[in-house]
């Protein structure tokens, strides 16, 4: 019971950092559009801190399992790992728009 307690833990932690890290990214394509940029690489800065926790959390599990502890499966775990992959996804995508926007308020 206490080891299906920890894998929902985890997984609401990486539910939470990656939101928080969303909403970041988001917001700093909104500042790369108005040619904030500076805004915006701090939003980026700040979301990349909320995806080191969310990885953080993940980290435990996988180490859990690799010790012989298995983790439950969990439609709960497994749509935290879709909120982090997507916000990853997010992350990359938002420092090219940032580029982009970049590029074309220089030339």
């Amino acid at each position: 019971m206490s080891q299906k307690l920890s894998t929902e833990k985890v997984a609401f932690q990486l539910i939470l950092h990656s939101g928080n890290a969303r909403s970041l990214l988001m917001e700093a394509m909104r500042f790369a559009r108005d040619n904030e940029f500076e805004l915006a690489e701090t939003k980026v800065s700040e979301a990349k801190y909320e995806l080191n926790e969310a990885h953080r959390s993940q980290t435990s599990l996988i180490q859990n399992e690799a010790l012989g502890t298995s983790v439950e499966f969990s439609i709960l775990l497994v749509h935290a790992q879709d909120h982090l992959m997507t916000t990853i996804t997010v992350k990359e995508l938002t420092e090219e728009i940032i580029y982009l926007h970049k590029k074309i308020e220089n030339s």
